[in-house]
């Protein structure tokens, strides 16, 4: 008989995918992939039972006859060796990103003849409420705290974006482009306190409490469902940051990031420019002990991140400090550079590796933004945040609007760069 080939992303099993199989059932025998999560995690949403629960929800389907494990988003591999007579899918990958995916597969199937059936996608109550259900579940607390643990396992390198509000938090949480025959997303999101502060009209100095920078955190929260990596600046006072670390715990943040300075906050980028002070070896080192020591779940990181090159302290400080940090109990360490070159990050980054294999290194790309992510995985990066190009750009977008309907008295100018009412209207139903 023919062999029909399909896959699943699911981690629950609706009447959408048994319409599929007995649609396929029609053709010959059922194969059924099932997507691992590290292919899985590239395009669609985490799942939330392992690989081989969601292998098991398949092979109890009546009508299959036989799963495998699908390794990539794209079907060219599976498809030159299963080598089926046909590929089903429903017709959702016809457009959009996951028309690469189609595309992909549809060249594979050509080299022998093989061929595409589209079926229509199921809509229905049923399917819906399901759906909703497991996008609730993974934007609890319990589920997404430990997420962030789970990608850097498995993703060659974690992408974050900033994010400040409810709606660019639905950015980070939705984008997904196709480029050059790939899929991809962000897999984070940076709540910085930089972006926080400017989003509310305020400097950069924690002026903004952590009452308030809570609620963002809680309107974030709301809407997404990907871990989010939180900036603590100092983390101030030692007893006050032991409970920071507990309210991020149980708000399902997955990550704190603390400098190590100390006094009235200057943003790093200035440097030398204004008076920094950083923090002694010892006593930041004593604030992560704490922190670890209060920590309630095994989920949650700690990050430390270091100002040495920043502050022009030399690359053995920077690694010194990095190694004590390690000991002291950090979960990663992130380390910063104002400079256009990324030389002495990677320097710090291949120093750093040669000691050290284990521990998550993060780095900020805001200064030496021509080095890929490829690049910096090479180097053994674990973690890269894009930290405030959501923020830079919406200012000058905002200004530029601002400026145009002054100096033309009216707004048609400016209209056709701007996104139409009707879709404002139904653009939260569409990005959620």
């Amino acid at each position: 008989m023919s062999i029909v080939y399909t896959c699943f992303t699911t981690d629950v099993i609706h009447g959408g995918h048994l319409n599929i199989i007995r649609e396929a059932q029609k053709y010959g025998n059922v194969v059924v992939g099932v997507m691992t999560d590290q292919a899985l995690v590239q395009f669609n949403r985490f799942p939330t039972i392992s690989f081989c629960e969601r292998k098991k929800l398949i092979e109890a389907i009546s009508g299959v006859s036989k799963v495998i494990e699908q390794d990539s988003i794209m079907y060219d591999k599976i498809i030159r060796k299963l080598k089926p007579d046909y590929v089903i899918h429903g017709d959702n990958w016809c457009e959009g990103p996951m028309k690469a995916i189609r595309e992909n597969a549809k060249k594979a199937l050509e080299h022998y003849g093989g061929k595409i059936i589209d079926v229509p996608y199921t809509y229905n109550p049923e399917i819906t409420a399901l759906t909703n259900k497991m996008r609730a579940k993974l934007a609890m607390p319990e589920y997404r705290r430990k997420r962030l643990k789970q990608l850097i396992s498995i993703r060659p390198i974690v992408k974050a974006l900033e994010v400040h509000n409810g709606i660019t938090g639905l950015i980070a949480e939705k984008t997904v482009v196709e480029h050059g025959g790939r899929l991809d997303q962000f897999d984070a999101m940076w709540i910085s306190s930089l972006c926080d502060s400017t989003a509310k009209g305020k400097p950069d100095i924690e002026l903004v409490d952590m009452t308030s920078r809570f609620r963002t955190i809680d309107d974030v929260t709301e809407v997404t469902t990907k871990p989010i990596i939180f900036d603590g600046d100092t983390g101030g006072l030692t007893e006050h940051f032991v409970y920071t670390v507990r309210t991020l715990e149980k708000m399902g943040v997955s990550a704190v990031i603390i400098e190590d300075k100390t006094g009235p906050k200057k943003n790093s980028l200035f440097g030398t420019d204004v008076v920094q002070t950083q923090d002694t070896v010892e006593h930041f080192s004593e604030k992560i002990q704490a922190a670890k020591n209060a920590q309630l779940t095994d989920d949650f990181m700690i990050i430390a991140r270091i100002e040495s090159l920043i502050l022009e302290r030399g690359m053995q400080d920077a690694l010194d400090r990095a190694d004590a940090f390690v000991k002291a109990g950090a979960d990663g360490i992130m380390i910063h550079s104002r400079k256009k070159n990324p030389g002495e990050i990677l320097e710090f980054c291949d120093k750093f590796r040669a000691e050290n294999k284990v521990t998550p290194l993060v780095v900020v790309p805001t200064t030496f933004n021509t080095i890929t992510e490829e690049e910096l995985a090479a180097h053994g990066v674990n973690l890269v945040i894009y930290a405030n190009q959501l923020t830079r750009s919406a200012f000058v977008a905002m200004q530029d609007t601002a400026k145009d309907i002054l100096r033309c008295h009216r707004a048609k100018e400016v209209e056709d760069r701007l996104l139409p009412i009707k879709d404002i209207i139904t653009l939260i139903d569409k990005l959620q």
